[in-house]
């Protein structure tokens, strides 16, 4: 008999793939659901599911899911973004794992990425493992704003089978998280104390191009890989120029 599990997504203005993110998990006994004030259906669509939807207010992903555990009483949890669904062969294998997982207490799953024409198998995006299937104890999060990482503290086994992931409508979408994520890693590198310069950006963004292009192979990923690895250039870049932007008050000091 398996044992119980729960479903944990954070959502905001999630609808685009959440109902396909829920029926992929419909064989959980409890789907959580922390919203932090969605506008759109997404809350219609996961009450329809027949999930608990609970409000927090967004303060960040690791925010978010310490908040989550705090709701979690079953002894497993399978974590999902709100643009993710699991494949047939993985959820099969989760459903299997959930039988006898045995020591583990955690499972990397693998996640396949589509971007702009295609899924990316390349450019450091695949297999991407990620520890979404775990004993809520047994794991900690870390991780540097704005990105999260849930970290093992027991023993783990990697699955089969992928998460499906759709995570940007268009470009448009891409650029503006980009434009978002940039500015928070800048805050979050200058409150460590770490300093930025146009030379900062240079280096380390043509360390990130080189990298994702030719050593991860972006180059193999068509049109999607230049793309990726281009931006990946102006996630770096921006990221450390940023922290040295001159404040509006100092632009009006320089002006008087």
């Amino acid at each position: 008999m398996s044992e119980p599990i729960t479903a944990l997504i954070c959502t905001f203005n999630g609808e685009r793939l959440l109902e396909k993110t829920l029926a992929s998990l419909d064989f959980c006994d409890h789907i959580l659901v922390i919203d932090s004030g969605s506008t759109d259906r997404t809350r219609d669509i996961a009450r329809a599911a027949g999930a608990e939807i609970v409000f927090h207010p967004f303060e960040g992903m690791i925010a978010q899911l310490q908040f989550g555990f705090t709701k979690v009483t079953t002894p497993w949890v399978i974590t999902l973004d709100q643009d993710e669904y699991l494949s047939p062969e993985l959820r099969a294998n989760v459903q299997k794992t959930l039988d006898h997982p045995g020591a583990c207490t955690g499972f990397f799953l693998s996640r396949r990425s589509f971007y702009y024409d295609r899924f990316i198998m390349h450019s450091g995006w695949y297999p991407d493992h990620l520890l979404r299937l775990f004993r809520p104890e047994a794991v900690e999060i870390l991780g540097t704003l704005p990105h999260e990482e849930i970290h093992p503290r027991g023993e783990t086994a990697t699955l089969s089978g992928d998460i499906i992931h759709y995570p940007y409508r268009n470009l448009a979408e891409h650029l503006a998280k980009i434009n978002s994520y940039t500015q928070t890693a800048a805050d979050e590198l200058a409150r460590r104390g770490v300093s930025g310069s146009l030379a900062k950006g240079m280096s380390h963004g043509v360390g990130k191009f080189l990298k994702q292009y030719i050593i991860k192979r972006g180059f193999l990923d068509g049109k999607a890989g230049f793309i990726l690895a281009v931006h990946a250039f102006f996630y770096a870049f921006h990221k450390y120029i940023r922290i040295d932007e001159p404040k509006p008050q100092q632009e009006s000091d320089h002006e008087t």
